[in-house]
């Protein structure tokens, strides 16, 4: 969703000066658009454009401050950086007044132009980005929780979608903070079991103690204190979905009996003479490898084994770094909904936090990161990343893993991986050029 945002409409109609420029701009880095009149430039240049615009004040025709006035209506956030001659420097200060974002009086060296632009194309990329935060918070529904865009989720979700009818048994693996509940929830919701109640327990919670008689439940009298009967955590999921979360912290001999729960579909409470069949789906989360910890001696390997029917592993945000934007403006449109405040508006430390962090609490660091930023209490500048790269070089290396995994994706077709990422061609192929990205590793068709 962030995008590189370097292009640089130059308005001029005089052809010499014109190339000139360009040439200049060029060298520089910028992506160039050349164009000999206002009337061009409206014909090239619509809201959203992502890039500046520079333009000479006289023209025939048209002049620059007249296109300044159809751009700053179809866009009034499109930054216009105006060329000027020494006559003409009052035309020019009084267009800053209505809006347009810089002047350049000629003769001036190159590196101003150069300048002035860079800092252009740095408010005009901040706004952009807000406008897609804003619209991706909006496309996501208000039920949706496995947010992402990116290949990994779009398995996931299909994964989700054939098992969930199955009514198997699954047991879900992945980082704190990935939203294993969240994925046990869509299993449920996608079953027949749906109309059913969905009981989640943490297992690391219960204290040791109570833990039989929180799953199991008891009858009256069943031991000192028990004065009435208890419905445990397991009957009240009946025709419904249980979910044991970080079940590696069971004891043995829960394990045990969580075992006979799996085989048999019988519960036995405290003190109960017989006893309940009960009819539930059993999805257990766990943040460890359970067959590792089996084989180490430190989890029951035949609870493992009856457990591990369907396997699901949910990604960490680090594998999936191109749906943090989509997430972060989702989740910050909630805080402010909930908090009842306007959304801040992105900032650059907070991008930089956005693109390089490795956020290593998840999706859950991550929207308390939103909900702490829509309070005022996070500024979004982070410690500098103990790597050593500057930001461009983590820009750089983030934009490359997104192309790589939209190729991945794609099986080697560079026409659908450029379809997917909404790139021009030659943007593509200039990407893939500075990124150092090897097409050849993925089979590529060329369009």
């Amino acid at each position: 969703m962030f995008e590189d945002i370097n292009q640089v409409a130059f308005v001029d109609d005089d052809a010499a000066l014109r190339a000139a420029h360009v040439q200049s701009l060029t060298l520089a880095g910028f992506d160039v658009l050349p164009l000999a009149s206002a009337e061009a430039a409206l014909d090239q240049i619509d809201a959203g454009f992502p890039g500046v615009v520079v333009s000479d004040i006289r023209m025939p025709g048209m002049d620059g401050r007249q296109l300044f006035h159809r751009l700053r209506d179809r866009d009034p956030d499109l930054p216009v950086i105006f060329i000027t001659g020494h006559g003409d420097v009052a035309q020019a200060v009084e267009a800053l007044q209505e809006g347009a974002y810089d002047f350049v009086a000629k003769p001036f060296p190159v590196e101003r132009l150069v300048a002035s632009v860079r800092r252009a194309l740095e408010k005009r990329r901040l706004v952009l980005d807000n406008r897609r935060l804003v619209a991706a918070a909006g496309r996501v529904e208000s039920d949706l929780t496995l947010i992402g865009d990116t290949p990994v989720m779009q398995r996931l979700r299909a994964s989700l979608r054939h098992i969930a009818e199955a009514d198997v048994d699954v047991l879900i693996e992945g980082e704190t903070g990935v939203g294993k509940e969240l994925v046990a929830q869509a299993l449920h919701r996608g079953s027949r079991r749906r109309p059913h109640p969905f009981v989640a327990v943490s297992c690391a919670a219960l204290p040791e103690t109570m833990i039989e008689s929180e799953l199991f439940g008891h009858e009256t009298g069943a031991f000192s204190g028990a004065l009435r009967r208890r419905v445990g955590r397991i009957e009240s999921a009946d025709r419904g979905t249980l979910l044991l979360d970080e079940i590696e912290s069971m004891s043995p001999a829960i394990q045990g009996r969580m075992l006979r729960v799996l085989e048999e579909r019988m519960i036995n409470p405290l003190g109960a003479s017989e006893s309940r069949a009960v009819d539930i789906r059993v999805v257990a989360a766990s943040s460890v490898d359970l067959g590792d910890l089996a084989e180490r001696g430190l989890f029951r390997p035949d609870l493992f084994y009856r457990l591990n029917v369907v396997r699901i592993r949910v990604p960490p945000l680090r594998e999936r770094r191109a749906d943090i934007p989509l997430l972060f403006g989702h989740f910050q449109a909630e805080a402010a909904t909930r908090f009842r405040r306007e959304p801040p508006p992105l900032t650059d430390a907070v991008r930089r936090r956005l693109l390089e962090h490795d956020w290593p609490g998840n999706v859950r660091e991550l929207r308390h990161f939103a909900e702490r930023l829509v309070l005022g209490l996070d500024d979004g500048i982070a410690p500098s990343a103990p790597d050593g790269r500057t930001l461009a070089e983590r820009v750089e290396a983030f934009e490359a893993q997104v192309i790589e995994d939209a190729l991945r994706a794609h099986g080697g077709d560079v026409r659908a991986t450029i379809a997917a990422l909404s790139l021009p061609r030659k943007t593509f192929y200039d990407k893939v050029k500075r990124r150092g990205v090897d097409l050849g590793r993925y089979r590529v068709r060329e369009p």
